[in-house]
C-alpha cells in the first residue's frame, strides 16, 4: 500500500489529505478543507492576497487535521503530493513550500500536481472497484471556474502518462470558462458570492425557457467553446426587468434561463465528443459538475453511461492531488531532487 498526503491551495480552498492505494483502488482515509468563501464574500471574488494569507494562517490547521481523521502521523507518509499549477502563484507558492518542508524533513519523495490532472481522477476517489468496469474510451469535461475543458482518456488512470492533460486534451473555452460565466451572471443578477451555487439553487424554482440566452458554438463541429455574449445579454435583461420593477419576481426564471444556456452548450459539445471519438462513458469533473441541472441531463440525456464524482471532490480538494501522488509514486516516480520546482499561474509550464 503506498499512503500520500497531498496538499492543496491552488486558488480559494485550503486543504490536505491522506489517501491510500492499493490493489488498484484509492481510499480517501482523511480530507480536512477550509473555504474561504467569508473572507471573498465583501469583494465579490477571490482576492489574491486576501487568499494567500489566509493559506499561511490555515494550512497548518487542515494539515493537523487530516493527520487526525487518517489516524496517521506525518511521517507515515510515503509520498509528499503538492498543486504547483496552474492557480494563483502566491496561493501555489504557500503550498508548495510546505510540501518542501516537509518532504526534506521526513525524507520523502515529492510529487508536483497538475491542478486539473487532480479534477480528472477525483470520480476514482472512494470509489474502491466500483469504477474498473468503466469502458474505455471516455470523454471528460472538465468545467470549473477557471477552465472548461474536453479530454479522451482511453485507460484506467493508473495507466495515464504524467503528460495526461496535454495528452488527452480535445478543446476548450476560446473566452469564460463555465464557472465563470455562472458567477459573472449571478453577480449581475445581484446574487450573492459565490455566485453559481446560489444561481443553481435559485433556477430550481424558475422556468428556463422564460428568457432566451446566447449558445454560441452550440452547432458548431469542434471541441470548443464560447460563452461570449451571455453577460453582456444577461445584463441587458436585468436592467430590463429593474425599470419594469420584476427582478425579484422573475429571479428565479432569469436564473432557470441562465443555467440552461450554459447547460445546453455543455451537453451539445459532450454529445458530438462522444460521437466523433465513440465514446463508451462520458465523465464530469470540476467544480461546475456539481451544478444541479448538468448532472440530471447528463445522466438522462447522454448515450453513454455517466460517470461523476461525489460532491464533496467536485470543487477544489487534496484529495485528488494525494491521489495522483499515490498514482506516480507506484509506477515509480520518486523525485528527491526538488528544490528547483516551482509554481506556475497558466497550465502549461
Amino acid at each position: 500500500m503506498i499512503l500520500s498526503l497531498g496538499i492543496e491551495t491552488s486558488c480559494d480552498e485550503c486543504s490536505a489529505s491522506f489517501v491510500s492505494y492499493d490493489d488498484h483502488s484509492l481510499k480517501v482515509l482523511g480530507l480536512a478543507t477550509y473555504t474561504q468563501l467569508e473572507e471573498h464574500r465583501p469583494y465579490g471574488g477571490v482576492v489574491p492576497e486576501i487568499a494567500s494569507r489566509n493559506h499561511l494562517e490555515q494550512l497548518p490547521i487542515v494539515l493537523e487535521e487530516a493527520c487526525r481523521q487518517a489516524g496517521v502521523a506525518f511521517a507515515d507518509a510515503d509520498v509528499i503530493s503538492v498543486t504547483n499549477r496552474p492557480g494563483l502563484v502566491g496561493a501555489l507558492l504557500v503550498g508548495l513550500s510546505s510540501a518542501k518542508a516537509l518532504a526534506y524533513s521526513l525524507n520523502r519523495p515529492l510529487i508536483p500536481v497538475h491542478h486539473l490532472e487532480g479534477h480528472l481522477v477525483s470520480p476514482w476517489l472512494d470509489a474502491g472497484q466500483d469504477l474498473m468496469g468503466i469502458e474505455f474510451p471516455a470523454i471528460v469535461l472538465l468545467a470549473s471556474g477557471g477552465h472548461t475543458q474536453l479530454h479522451c482518456v482511453s485507460g484506467q488512470p493508473v495507466t495515464w502518462d504524467k503528460n495526461i492533460i496535454e495528452e488527452s486534451f480535445l478543446g476548450s473555452s476560446r473566452d469564460d470558462a463555465a464557472g465563470e460565466a455562472f458567477d459573472k451572471s449571478a453577480k449581475l443578477m445581484g446574487l450573492p458570492y459565490p455566485g453559481g451555487i446560489e444561481l443553481d439553487r435559485r433556477a430550481r424554482g424558475g422556468n428556463g425557457k422564460s428568457f432566451i440566452f446566447p449558445r454560441p458554438m452550440l452547432h458548431s463541429k469542434t471541441h470548443e467553446f464560447s460563452f461570449s455574449g451571455l453577460k453582456t445579454a444577461v445584463s441587458l435583461k436585468v436592467s430590463e426587468l429593474k425599470q419594469a420593477q420584476l427582478l425579484e419576481s422573475r429571479l428565479s426564471d432569469l436564473a432557470a434561463s441562465v443555467e440552461a444556456a450554459i447547460v445546453d452548450v455543455l451537453i451539445s459539445k459532450l454529445e458530438f465528443a462522444i460521437e466523433e471519438k465513440g465514446a463508451q462513458s462520458v465523465i464530469v469533473v470540476g467544480g461546475v459538475s456539481a451544478n444541479t441541472l448538468l448532472r440530471e441531463r447528463a445522466a438522462h440525456e447522454l448515450s453513454v453511461p455517466l460517470i461523476i464524482p461525489k460532491l464533496r471532490y467536485c470543487t477544489d480538494n487534496a484529495a485528488m492531488i494525494a491521489a495522483i501522488g499515490a498514482l506516480r509514486h507506484s509506477k515509480g516516480e520518486s523525485l528527491k531532487d526538488f528544490y528547483s520546482i516551482n509554481a506556475y499561474s497558466q497550465a502549461s509550464a
